[in-house]
This record gives C-alpha cells, sequence and structure tokens, in this order.
C-alpha cells in the first residue's frame, strides 16, 4: 500500500468509520484506529464548544451535544487549520433548527467574532482628515469587517448570556436590520445597525466615493436628512476603527464601481446567516461587546462594554 493510499484510508475511516478499511490494515488495527477516531472526534467536539459558547449557553448542552455530534458526521474538516471549522455550524443549525433563526443568528455572531479575533492585520488610520478631498474621497475598510441579516432580537440574546444575565424571550424584529463584526485594537466587536446603516455599509464597501454615497443617502432620504446621515455614519465608522484608510479617486468623473463589484480592503459577505452571511438588527443600536485578549485572559475571554 502507497503512502497516498494509506492517508485516504485513514480519511476515510475518521470521516466515515468504515470497517473495510480496518478489515484492510489487518486484525491488530483496531485499537489504534478507534484511538486515532476517539482524538480526530474529540478535538472537533472541543473546537466547536469553544467556539459557540453562547449557542452552548442558549440552547442547552445536551442539544448542542446532539447538533455537534450531527455537524461532525455531515461536516468533516477542509482546512490545515481548525479555526476554519466552525464556519459551517450555523448552515448545521439552520437544518436542525429550520423554525428557530434566533439559533442560527447566535451561531453566526459566536462564529463571526471569532473569525475576526484570528482575521488579517491592516494599517491604522492617520488622525489628521485635514486635507481631503471628500468629493474624490473612497473609504477602505478594515478586513475583518463582517455583515449578516438578522432578523431576531440573537444580538440581544447574546449579550445578556455573555453578561451572565437572565436572557430576553425571542422577539422577531419588525424590520430585518444588520450587525457587524470586526475587530479594533486587538478586540473583535459587533454592533447592531439598521437598515439605513445596513445599506450605506454595504455600498460603501463596494468601492463607491464618499461623494455618490452622500448622493445615495440625498436620494432615500431627502437633502437634510441624508447628508446629516451620511455625516454621522462617517464619524462612527472612523471612531470605532472600520475606516483604515481613505483613498483619492484620481478624478471626479471617474464611475464608481457598480454593486457586486468587490472594493476596497474588504467586501461584507452578506447572505443569510445559515449560509454564512453577515447582518444585524436594532435592539440596541448603540451597544457593543469587545472580546478581550485570549493571552490576556488565560484562554477565557472576558466580555466587556464599550461605551
Amino acid at each position: 500500500m502507497s503512502l497516498l493510499d494509506l492517508q485516504r484510508d485513514m480519511r476515510s475511516w475518521l470521516t466515515r468509520e468504515d470497517e473495510a478499511i480496518a478489515t484492510r490494515l489487518g486484525p491488530g488495527s483496531g485499537p489504534g484506529l478507534r484511538a486515532y477516531l476517539n482524538n480526530y472526534r474529540a478535538q472537533l467536539v472541543a473546537c466547536l464548544e469553544d467556539s459557540f459558547a453562547r449557542t452552548r449557553d442558549w440552547i442547552g448542552g445536551e442539544a448542542f451535544e446532539a447538533a455537534v455530534i450531527a455537524h461532525i458526521a455531515r461536516v468533516p474538516p477542509s482546512s490545515w487549520t481548525l479555526d476554519a471549522y466552525p464556519r459551517d455550524f450555523p448552515a448545521t443549525l439552520a437544518i436542525l433548527y429550520p423554525g428557530d433563526p434566533d439559533v442560527v443568528e447566535l451561531a453566526w455572531l459566536d462564529m463571526a467574532l471569532g473569525e475576526a479575533f484570528v482575521g488579517p492585520d491592516s494599517q491604522t488610520l492617520d488622525d489628521d482628515l485635514t486635507g481631503i478631498d471628500w468629493d474624490r474621497a473612497v473609504l477602505r475598510f478594515t478586513p475583518t469587517i463582517d455583515l449578516a441579516e438578522l432578523t431576531t432580537n440573537a444580538t440581544a440574546i447574546w449579550s445578556a448570556l455573555a453578561d451572565g444575565a437572565i436572557p430576553p424571550g425571542v422577539e422577531m424584529l419588525p424590520e430585518a436590520g444588520a450587525m457587524i463584526v470586526w475587530r479594533h485594537a486587538g478586540f473583535s466587536c459587533f454592533r447592531a445597525i439598521d437598515m439605513r446603516e445596513r445599506q450605506a455599509l454595504l455600498l460603501a464597501c463596494q468601492g463607491v466615493s464618499f461623494a455618490a454615497l452622500c448622493a445615495a443617502m440625498v436620494d432615500a432620504y431627502g437633502n437634510d436628512d441624508g447628508i446629516a446621515l451620511a455625516g454621522q455614519m462617517l464619524g462612527q465608522w472612523l471612531g470605532e476603527g472600520l475606516i483604515v484608510g481613505i483613498e483619492t479617486r484620481r478624478s471626479p468623473l471617474e464611475p464608481d464601481r457598480a454593486s457586486g463589484i468587490t472594493g476596497g480592503d474588504a467586501t461584507p459577505r452578506y447572505s443569510a446567516p445559515a449560509a454564512r452571511t453577515r447582518s444585524a438588527q436594532r435592539d440596541a443600536p448603540d451597544r457593543r461587546h469587545r472580546l478581550c485578549r485570549r493571552d490576556d485572559c488565560g484562554g477565557d475571554p472576558e466580555l466587556g462594554t464599550l461605551a
């Protein structure tokens, strides 16, 4: 048997527990194979338990364990790093809990915060913004930004669970919004946003100029409200470290990139939570949380509310 054949047999054994492989490897291989299988499963279980603590708190340990077992059987690892394994767990929960979007959205938030923590670094924006030609300015966002649709008060549930408080009951939002997740100054952050900011953020992340963004806001909300809203959002994005660069378009007449074309350092992947989307709600529009660095917390991240 070649090394490649042996590797394929081991993968098949770990992912399918194929008894034919045990037979092919010899009568004495059973105990060793079972030890490998137990270790493989234990690592995946530990990975999901660590990545979805709030989800486990919400649905309960027994239900979470059943979901983990189903996920391991359904989705074998496909990356060289275990950091990637949690990505598809919300989709498994969507299958197991088709009538409970709060579970899927809560799991997405757990997953996105973890991904932001290990995401790529980016430059820091200079505080001196004087001299910027805002008619030609294009905003560049942190590569750790992510966005997902939210239809329930899952962010309020997550916050309560993280604070050790009694979580609220599930509520459907009157209008779907979004939540954004990103890392700033070593902390994974999230904030619930409304439909207006969701649309503006998606447009800005596609690489349109700030002037074009303002024009879109004016078209949607009128001159005074649109300009005020665009300025308010710009200030908040800058203050929260979402914007990591401001570039100047070569010509004011240079066309903005159309919707759907990636621009800047990051464009949020946006769809349904079951498909690993990024989105949010309006239950606490000015509230966000941060995860402390794991090495500062002894491996158990603490949470604090940012003012």
